[in-house]
């Protein structure tokens, strides 16, 4: 079982950065892919970006160029890295972990709103 932990969300400007983090309650060295998913108001879930233990990052196509995927193994903490930040990125912004069991597990969630 995995618990995670994310933190960083806030309220930030059009064209601000924020960097959210997951802390994993256990070595995210062996998890099979760790993700960043985003539900918007009356939006389904969707994925922002994962990444493989084996280094295979995958982006949604539109935060292309704006996001950074990223991973310390030794602080077992997965990163998002958000710049240039548009309004249509305002979400709750879940943590997710899958190991090789297939089992995923979910963070509670951090606000992200990006307004002026």
């Amino acid at each position: 079982q995995v618990q995670l932990v994310e933190s960083g969300g806030g309220l930030v400007q059009p064209g601000g950065s924020l960097r959210l983090s997951c802390a994993a309650s256990r070595s995210i060295f062996s998890i099979y892919e760790m993700g960043w998913y985003r539900r918007a108001p009356l939006q389904q879930r969707e994925l922002v970006a994962a990444i493989t233990s084996g280094g295979k990052i995958n982006y949604a196509d539109s935060v292309k160029g704006r996001f950074t995927i990223s991973t310390d193994n030794a602080k077992n903490t997965m990163y998002l890295q958000m710049n240039s930040l548009k309004p249509e990125d305002t979400a709750v912004y879940y943590c997710n972990a899958q190991i090789v069991t297939g089992a995923r597990y979910w963070g509670q969630g951090t606000q992200v709103t990006v307004s002026s």
